[in-house]
């Protein structure tokens, strides 16, 4: 074979993200704030844009017969939800640059960013869901915890009633007890209080102070107020050097330990999704409350034109009516695209919006994914900083996806809390002479349609409480001989 240089000629396909597409991605996970942000700046930048209804003049596009297609931002028109292949790229670590000067893409600015925020800006609310999950024992108990964490006021405080809780979420007073148990047990200790002397006391606990002195002390915060020194000490029943002690103790608890944290509170949501039930289904809308209303200024637009002379001047305005018809539609696209998916949560979890938490179904990013054939990373955006209101509350879209174990006598996942309460049904009903192993619980879950692993049989075991097998055998004896 002969050798030498060449020339050859291949032909190839490749898929390349546009910093427009790449941005109207991010737009996906903007919250209703951040949004607002970005359009007031781009209405900043971009002259041809403007905020409002479109006008009775603008309706009919202009004579010259190079005018560009101008899209208006009206729900329900236009390309369809905007969907994104998560082989295509990863946004959450993209850094291209969308500045103006890539095709027009980013006239409006960049996105705010959403990942480098301090721990100033972080809000109690933020904190506290963090912490939530690992906290509480099974998928109703974090659903509501969330719920009471989006009622906390600044400063860390309760002022729903429990009762009132129970009835909007249709669930048992017991659980929601529970789930405030969850919350006053996150850092930083004393949140979730009702009053004054729950949050102290709550940190006395944790400190492990709260002997009955203390308690007495606490529970009469009312006397240390107005220096009522003889009587605190004779009704906590100490003296001088021990009640000095107390009071100092006292003194170094955080009345108000939200106010540490930064932000706005988190109660000052406003719905993205509104759902109102109908006879014979769901009426689900978009809040037309934070939808951007932008259109592009047609009669601006033909003024500069015609003044403009040089080649210059007409790239600059073409380039901004770009960014105008490209904003438009991603924002639109973006709308239709929470429509869709909210639809389909609320499709898959219509047991909760009919009948209460009890009825949460595991659901998944795949499942919800799958159904809309969308790709998993346009839901999880989607999610992200959304919220739907409905009769029992506002929820952020995320909530509605529970944990879920294989099995289930439907065919399909079984909740944790089902496991979990079965797990403890058989542990219960255990004879005493022959104490069920893992293994063992393993084999009768299976039979009733939940197929685990040991492993996490073991670890919802451990997480109601109840002991290995030699420890159940054990105190099983002990109890017997009592």
């Amino acid at each position: 074979m002969a050798l030498g240089p060449r020339l050859d000629l291949r032909q190839s396909q490749s898929l390349v993200m546009t910093p427009q597409l790449q941005q109207a991605i991010k737009l996906l996970a903007l919250s209703n704030l951040e949004i607002e942000t970005f359009v007031g700046e781009a209405l900043e930048a971009n002259p041809l844009l403007e905020a409002g209804e479109v006008r009775a003049e603008d309706r009919d596009p202009p004579a010259e017969s190079d005018q560009p297609e101008i899209h208006d931002a009206t729900p329900g028109q236009g390309d369809e939800a905007l969907d994104i292949d998560p082989g295509s790229l990863d946004t959450d670590r993209d850094t291209g640059d969308w500045s103006a000067e890539h095709s027009g893409a980013g006239a409006a600015g960049d996105a705010p960013d959403l990942e480098n925020r301090s721990n100033e800006d972080l809000s109690l609310a933020d904190h506290l869901e963090a912490q939530v999950g690992p906290a509480s024992p099974d998928a109703v108990a974090e659903f509501i915890a969330r719920h009471i964490i989006g009622l906390l006021d600044e400063a860390g405080y309760l002022g729903t009633d429990l009762r009132d809780i129970a009835v909007s979420l249709d669930v048992p007073l017991a659980r929601v007890e529970e789930a405030l148990g969850v919350v006053q047990s996150l850092d930083p200790t004393g949140v979730g209080a009702r009053s004054l002397s729950e949050c102290l006391a709550l940190q006395a606990k944790e400190a492990d102070r709260y002997d009955p002195c203390m308690e007495v002390l606490i529970d009469n915060l009312e006397l240390v107020a107005k220096g009522a020194v003889a009587h605190l000490k004779r009704i906590c029943r100490v003296d001088d050097e021990d009640f000095a002690e107390m009071l100092s103790e006292l003194r170094g608890y955080d009345p108000k330990p939200g106010l540490k944290f930064g932000g706005s509170p988190s109660g000052a949501v406003v719905p993205d999704v509104l759902l109102r039930a109908k006879d014979d289904g769901w009426d689900i809308q978009l809040n037309e409350d934070t939808l951007p209303r932008l259109v592009v200024n047609r009669s601006y637009y033909v003024e500069l034109r015609a003044g403009a002379t040089s080649k210059d001047a007409k790239g600059w305005l073409s380039e901004k009516l770009a960014d105008a018809n490209w904003l438009i539609k991603a924002l639109d696209q973006r709308q239709k695209t929470i429509l869709k998916v909210a639809a389909e949560i609320v499709k898959q979890q219509d047991g909760f919006f009919r009948r209460g938490v009890s009825e949460l179904r595991p659901l998944t990013l795949k499942t919800v994914a799958e159904a809309i054939d969308m790709h998993e990373s346009t839901v999880s955006r989607v999610t992200s900083n959304k919220f739907l209101h409905c009769e029992r509350g506002t929820f952020e879209l995320k909530y509605f996806f529970t944990s879920g174990v294989g099995g289930g006598t439907d065919g399909e996942g079984a909740s944790a809390e089902a496991v979990k309460a079965r797990i403890k049904a058989l542990c219960d009903a255990e004879d005493p002479k022959k104490i069920l192993s893992d293994d063992k619980l393993v084999e009768l879950l299976k039979a009733e349609g939940f197929d685990l692993a040991r492993r996490t049989v073991a670890k919802y075991r451990e997480a109601i409480g109840i002991g290995s097998s030699v420890q159940r055998r054990r105190a099983k004896k002990l109890a017997a001989m009592g």
